[in-house]
């Protein structure tokens, strides 16, 4: 058995397979003892290690058991596996032979000057899947170190046989190491760029100075005056082996850690394939790795360019002895080739293989069965599908994430564009002004090479933003030589058009179809979209990923395909030139609808989540396919999606949808119509909109018009007709037997509850909605429900209680991606911090939520957040932050008629801001305010919450009354003051009692414990 640190802690058996180690707690004990090489672990060790500072009732017990789970998982494995792990006072050991333990191989290796053997051990960072356990960051870092210096030792001797070296990414991780700056400054001025050796030299000595006060160790020091005087050792290589490769005239940028990855395939295979579409770098990747392994191969590395040969070209032999200038006799070429290179051990790169891809793999495959020192690299659109090919599939560049120009310019696709554009226009710079369009044209042209190269050409030109408005013309904009290139790659067109030429007329007929899809699209849609009589889709798909026209990726929701958006750019032409765009799109708005009048019937039971993430997928294909479908089949497929548009927070994408689907001119069911106008007025008031809704409730289905009414009632300000909505509704789901409909309606009272402070009907409503959401397995209504009965339980003070409840209910709303959910439990979990005292949290969380309800455009969760965040920051003492808040909050709000329910709070909270600053006037001016709006309410907690502002800012006696009126009503209503109330309360209540004295302040709070609120004046 086997064993491995030097990455994720894993097992093998003498065959090889991985032995599974069941639960983490055992992967611990295993790594623990694996980090201890054989030695003895004591047993109070192991518990502190896996344990810390929350060990089991029994640690000896629970270690034991630990123990034995993992000598049954090894013994399971193997047979004798369980003798491995061996009890030795005063603990346990893993009894192994050194040379099991791949880091133990690794030292043994290193010591024995066989730094790339040892290397290869390493699969990852040491213990990566422990990489935070406390116990393993000593054996960790000693591991790195050893690790670090094992790729000096590799570094130095490829630099003494003269073979190329590039540690700049490590140098970047690891900027004060000396040795491995000295062979980083090495390589850069054996490649000719002293300038840029001399420059690591400097901020070595730059970062030493500031970080540790030290200067340069004498050996680099001594390199550094070397370069300085140009010493020709520093230059002089060993004689390399022959080559035809042509010289690199600049780096290959965004392709970090692609060379290595193929020259680790190279090394452990005979063949390797880079496969991609055109343009995507194919070539240059395979140039680069060439270059690199020319020294690994004593009969050099050879370039072989088939891209002047075609399909009736008799025999590909002839263009490799050609290229390896073999010349001989009047043998046939095949023959005379593998007679060559029988006892040769060269690297052969053959490029552009696509186009003879049947010549080209029949005779790779003589030639590796002819010399077994022969390996080749081939780049090809396709795979040559010969025996042992290991395939590379090229990737288009990293694209960028934002706009913010430190993060746009480390994308690679960034890097190469500004590479290449500064080049062309000089001065020409990244930054605040021009990064987001950038970022743009690196995501629009998918991150290939080509294109970007093509269009950074284009900045001297037109400047950055031109380029991105012309971008829908691609083809025309991105014309022209490539100097270098060959004829086929002069533009992108070209490239496009060399892999069309090869496609048989079925793939074209797909191909072409495809661009029908926005942003990919399941098989299932493939085959609904592109479906052609004596077509097999599925075949030809497979066909064309095979030639890296169509990019497949495998993802939470199931394969799909998807074409470059350059690609599909293309075939949209291509559509247009066989006049079938009109039934293409026909057939795709069909096959949408159905999909959203499909996925609309899981949406409200126990594949809600699976649903939503399906719709997720397909968003762009959806609003296309709104887009091109006539009037009957967009008012089936907006009705279909406004739910999943209200689950998701897209309430304005929502109308605008709506709206246009309504507009649109054609017949379609007065039914769908009447449904359509209930959504469009509900999401209406939804985001603060007037919208005339009496007349959208006109619906003649029962079912529909009581969930209409259900609805609009969730966006109306206007409580009392809200309430009257939702008992009309309520009362309907009851008759027709709509128990979704009745869990909803139920958790619309349980929150009207809530606001009266109504706990008997709030706990009855909210416990039957929670029951019958849990019945359906309904996610979303299950924490409309648990809201309300959690508020429940911050109203009697059970804040612990009320935290729990709203962390899971958080939980479970960013797993279904819930956001509008997501974003009222942060707020509920910052307004119980904030009752709680702890400010700092109160206004993070309520931060978090801010943010997301702003960049969802959710206008009831924005409210909810700057109130937790405004209430909190005035008890911290924040008084700009908080009246900022405060009044975003109010912007907009009327505050007379029916006022919005958070008003009387937000009002209170306003008014101590100004009374902190001595504004007491404006203050008391606040709270009566605050005081008529929750009394039109009929919220007895935010009543009295309104009088103990009051008192604030009134004189002592009438101060120490008001502060008894509400003390009753508190207790009265079971709604008692938190815990930052509370300390408000006293602040008050002490100032009062300092001026009046305590007898009288006494006297003056039980008089006013007799009051009502009918008696403030």
């Amino acid at each position: 058995m086997r064993f491995g640190v030097l990455g994720p802690v894993t097992v093998w058996t003498d065959a090889g397979d991985v032995v599974a180690i069941p639960g983490l707690k055992v992967r611990a004990l295993l790594a623990d003892l694996l980090a201890h090489e054989g030695r003895v672990v004591s047993a109070d060790r192991l518990v502190d290690d896996l344990w810390g500072d929350e060990p089991p009732g029994n640690p000896v017990a629970a270690l034991h058991v630990r123990v034995s789970q993992l000598r049954r998982a090894l013994e399971e494995a193997e047979p004798g596996g369980r003798e491995l792990v061996v009890s030795r006072a005063p603990g346990y050991a893993l009894r192994i032979d050194p040379d099991a333990l791949d880091a133990v191989r690794f030292a043994r290796l290193v010591r024995e000057s066989r730094p790339a053997e040892a290397l290869e051990l390493w699969r990852g960072a040491a213990f990566a899947d422990f990489a935070d356990a406390e116990f393993l960051r000593p054996v960790i870092a000693r591991l790195e170190d050893a690790r670090l210096a094992a790729v000096e030792d590799l570094a130095e001797a490829r630099l003494a046989a003269g073979e190329p070296v590039d540690v700049a990414e490590l140098v970047a991780a690891h900027p004060l190491r000396e040795r491995l700056r000295a062979a980083h400054m090495r390589a850069l001025y054996r490649a000719g760029r002293q300038s840029e050796a001399l420059a690591s030299y400097a901020d070595l000595r730059e970062r030493l100075a500031e970080e540790l006060g030290l200067d340069p160790s004498p050996e680099p020091a001594e390199l550094y005056a070397r370069m300085l005087r140009q010493d020709p050792a520093l230059s002089g290589a060993p004689a390399r082996p022959p080559t035809n490769l042509p010289a690199a005239v600049g780096d290959l940028i965004g392709r970090d850690g692609a060379v290595d990855e193929v020259r680790a395939l190279l090394e452990t295979g005979r063949l390797v394939t880079l496969t991609g579409p055109g343009g995507v770098g194919k070539t240059r990747l395979a140039l680069d790795v060439g270059r690199r392994l020319v020294g690994a191969h004593p009969d050099g590395a050879w370039l072989v360019e088939l891209a002047a040969y075609d399909r009736r070209t008799p025999s590909l032999a002839e263009a490799v002895l050609v290229a390896l200038d073999i010349r001989g006799d009047r043998a046939a070429p095949r023959e005379r080739l593998v007679d060559a290179l029988r006892d040769r051990r060269l690297l052969l790169v053959l490029d552009n293989c696509e186009h003879v891809i049947d010549q080209a793999a029949e005779l790779v495959e003589v030639l590796l069965r002819a010399a077994p020192g022969l390996r080749i690299l081939a780049t090809s659109r396709e795979p040559l599908n010969v025996a042992g090919e290991e395939l590379w599939s090229v990737p288009t560049l990293e694209l960028p994430d934002g706009s913010d120009p430190a993060a746009v310019a480390r994308a690679g696709s960034v890097r190469l564009f500004m590479a290449r554009a500064t080049a062309s226009a000089r001065g020409f710079t990244l930054d605040d002004g021009n990064a987001a369009a950038v970022a743009q044209l690196c995501r629009r042209l998918d991150g290939i090479p080509l294109a970007l190269e093509m269009a950074a050409t284009r900045v001297r030109a037109l400047g950055v933003h031109e380029l991105v408005n012309r971008l829908d013309d691609r083809f025309r904009l991105l014309a022209g030589f490539q100097r270098g290139a060959p004829a086929r790659q002069q533009t992108l067109t070209a490239v496009i058009d060399w892999s069309w030429t090869l496609l048989t007329e079925a793939e074209r007929v797909v191909l072409r179809r495809l661009a029908a899809h926005a942003d990919g699209c399941a098989l299932e849609a493939a085959e609904a979209v592109c479906a052609e009589p004596g077509i097999d889709v599925l075949d030809v798909l497979a066909r064309l990923v095979d030639r890296s026209l169509v990019v497949v990726a495998d993802g939470p929701s199931g394969v799909r395909y998807r074409l470059l958006e350059s690609v599909a750019a293309y075939c949209e032409r291509r559509l247009d030139d066989a006049g079938e765009v009109e039934r293409v799109r026909r057939a795709h708005a069909d096959h949408y609808a159905a999909l959203a009048v499909r996925a609309e019937a899981h949406l409200r039971g126990p594949e809600q989540g699976r649903w939503l993430r399906r719709l997720d997928v397909e968003a762009a294909n959806l609003r296309a396919a709104l887009d091109a479908a006539p009037a009957a089949v967009a008012l089936r497929t907006v009705n279909a999606l406004a739910w999943y548009w209200f689950l998701r927070g897209r309430f304005g994408e929502a109308r605008r949808a709506l709206e246009a689907a309504l507009a649109a001119d054609g017949d379609a069911p007065a039914a769908d119509r009447a449904r359509a106008r209930a959504w469009h007025a509900g999401f209406a008031l939804l985001l603060g909109e007037d919208a005339d809704w009496e007349p959208a409730l006109d619906i003649a289905d029962p079912g529909d018009r009581a969930r209409a009414e259900w609805f609009v009632a969730l966006g109306l300000t206007d409580v009392p007709s809200a309430r009257v909505l939702v008992e009309k509704a309520l009362a309907t789901f009851r008759e027709v037997g709509d128990t979704w409909g009745v869990a909803a309606a139920l958790s619309r009272q349980a929150r009207d509850a809530f606001t009266v402070r109504d706990l008997d009907a709030l706990e009855r409503d909210g416990g039957e909605s929670t029951r019958l959401f849990g019945e359906l397995g309904d996610g979303w209504g299950r924490l409309q429900a648990t809201e309300w009965l959690a508020g429940l339980s911050e109203i009697r003070g059970d804040y612990e209680r009320a935290a729990r409840l709203f962390a899971e209910d958080l939980r479970t709303a960013e797993e279904l991606g819930l956001w509008p959910e997501t974003v009222r439990r942060l707020s509920w979990l910052g307004w119980i911090a904030m009752n709680t005292g702890d400010y700092a949290s109160a206004m993070e969380h309520s931060g978090r939520a801010l943010r997301l309800a702003v960049g969802q455009g959710y206008r009831e969760g924005r409210i909810f957040a700057e109130m937790g965040y405004g209430y909190a920051a005035r008890r911290a003492g924040r008084l700009e932050e908080a009246e900022r808040h405060i009044n975003g909050m109010l912007d907009g709000v009327p505050r007379d008629g029916e006022p919005p329910l958070f008003l009387p709070t937000a009002l209170v909270e306003l008014g101590f801001v100004h009374e902190s600053r001595g504004d007491v006037e404006e203050a008391r001016a606040l709270f009566l305010e605050a005081f008529a709006a929750a009394r039109r309410i009929g919220d007895p907690r935010s009543t009295a919450l309104t009088v103990e502002g009051l008192a604030a800012a009134s004189p002592p006696d009438e101060c120490a009354r008001l502060l008894g009126l509400a003390a009753a009503a508190r207790l009265a209503h079971g709604t008692p003051a938190s815990h930052s109330e509370e300390a408000e309360v006293r602040r008050i209540a002490d100032r009062a009692r300092d001026a009046l004295g305590e007898e009288a302040y006494a006297a003056a709070h039980a008089h006013g414990r007799a009051l009502t609120f009918d008696d403030v004046a």
